[in-house]
C-alpha cells in the first residue's frame, strides 16, 4: 500500500521542508564536530586512567603467576633432592655451562637437573603409548618398535644438553657481534680519563639496549671488580663465562694494564685493530671456502638442469629420426 502524506495531516511540501531542515541540522553538527578544538589533556587523562587499570590488573594477576611458579619449582626441588642430583660430580660443570648460557640463578640448575632426569622417562612413556597403545607404526617389526622407543629415551636424555649448547652458541654469537661497539666505547671512555671500573659501568649502561648480552657480562665484571679481593679473579671469571678468544684477549689486556701500568686507551686501540684484522681474515677464509662448498649443490641441482636444456633437444631429434626409419 503506497504511503500517503495526507494520512498524517501534512502536505507533501511540509514533509520535504522537514527533511531539508533535518539534513541541514546534520550538516551543521558534522561541521561543528569537525571544527571544534578537542582537549588533548582530557584524552591523555583517559589514557592514563586506562593504563592505571591495566597495571592494577597486572599486579593482581602477578601473585597468582608467582604462586604457580613457586609450586612448580618446589616440586622440582623435591624431585632433585630425593634423587640426590645436587651431589653429583658434574654440578660445577653444569653450573658453569648454565652461566655461559646466561642462566645464573640456582633455580636454573634445579630445572636443568629435573629435566635431565624426568624428560627421558616422559618421552619414553609417550613413545611406548604411541607405539604399543595406539600402534602408529602398524605391523612393524618388534626391533623397529624398540628402536623408536629407545630413540625417544635418548632424545629426552640429550635434549637439555642440546638446548643449553644452542643457547651458549647464540649468546656467544651476539657477544661477538657486539664486541666491536663495546671496544670502541671502551677506547672513548679510556681516552676521556675514566678508570677501569667506571669505564666498564658506562659501557654496560650504553650497550644495555643494543647488545644486552655483552652489557650483562661487562656489568657483572664491573660489580666483581668492586667486591672481589683480587681484581684478576674478576677478569678470569669473565673469560670463563664467555670462553672466546676475543674476550680472553680483552681480559689479558686489562690484566696487563693493571699490572704494568700501561696506558689503557692505547692498549685497547691496539686490541681493537687486531680484532678487526682477525675478523677480516675470518671473512676472507669463509669467502675462500665458498667455491668448495658450492660444488656439491651445483653438481646436484644445477648441472642436471643444464644438461637437460643443452642435450635434451638433440636427444629428442635423434629419437624422432630413429622413429621415422
Amino acid at each position: 500500500m503506497p504511503f500517503d502524506p495526507k494520512s498524517l495531516g501534512m502536505a507533501p511540501e511540509d514533509i520535504v521542508a522537514i527533511l531539508a531542515a533535518a539534513a541541514a541540522l546534520v550538516s551543521v553538527l558534522a561541521v561543528w564536530v569537525g571544527l571544534i578544538a578537542r582537549d588533548p589533556m582530557a584524552l591523555r587523562a583517559r589514557g592514563l586512567l586506562a593504563r592505571r587499570d591495566e597495571l592494577r590488573a597486572g599486579f593482581l594477576a602477578a601473585p597468582r603467576r608467582q604462586h604457580r611458579r613457586e609450586l612448580g619449582l618446589g616440586l622440582m626441588r623435591k624431585v632433585v633432592a630425593r634423587l640426590n642430583l645436587m651431589r653429583s660430580n658434574q654440578v660445577d660443570r653444569v653450573t658453569q655451562r648454565l652461566a655461559q648460557a646466561g642462566w645464573r640463578r640456582r633455580d636454573a640448575l634445579t630445572v636443568y637437573l629435573f629435566m635431565k632426569a624426568v624428560l627421558p622417562i616422559v618421552l619414553g612413556a609417550v613413545a611406548l603409548f604411541l607405539i604399543y597403545g595406539l600402534k602408529i607404526l602398524g605391523s612393524a617389526s618388534p626391533m623397529l618398535n624398540l628402536f623408536f622407543a629407545l630413540a625417544a629415551v635418548l632424545a629426552g636424555a640429550y635434549a637439555p644438553e642440546i638446548f643449553v649448547q644452542n643457547q651458549i652458541r647464540r649468546r656467544r654469537q651476539q657477544i661477538r657481534l657486539g664486541l666491536p661497539d663495546g671496544l670502541d666505547l671502551m677506547v672513548i671512555c679510556a681516552e676521556a680519563g675514566l678508570s677501569l671500573d667506571a669505564m666498564l659501568e658506562r659501557v654496560a649502561r650504553e650497550l644495555s639496549l643494543s647488545w644486552p648480552e655483552l652489557a650483562e657480562e661487562i656489568g657483572l665484571t664491573a660489580v666483581e671488580l668492586g667486591f672481589l679481593p683480587e681484581r684478576k679473579q674478576a677478569m678470569e671469571n669473565l673469560s670463563a663465562r664467555i670462553e672466546m678468544t676475543e674476550v680472553r684477549a680483552l681480559t689479558n689486556t686489562f690484566a696487563q694494564t693493571e699490572r704494568y701500568g700501561s696506558p689503557l686507551s692505547q692498549s685497547l686501540r691496539v686490541l681493537a685493530k687486531e680484532l678487526r684484522t682477525e675478523r677480516l681474515t675470518r671473512a676472507e677464509e669463509k669467502a675462500a671456502r665458498l667455491p668448495a662448498i658450492l660444488t656439491v649443490p651445483m653438481i646436484t641441482f644445477i648441472l642436471p638442469a643444464l644438461f637437460i636444456v643443452l642435450i635434451g633437444p638433440a636427444i629428442l631429434k635423434v629419437i624422432d629420426g630413429l622413429g621415422g626409419l
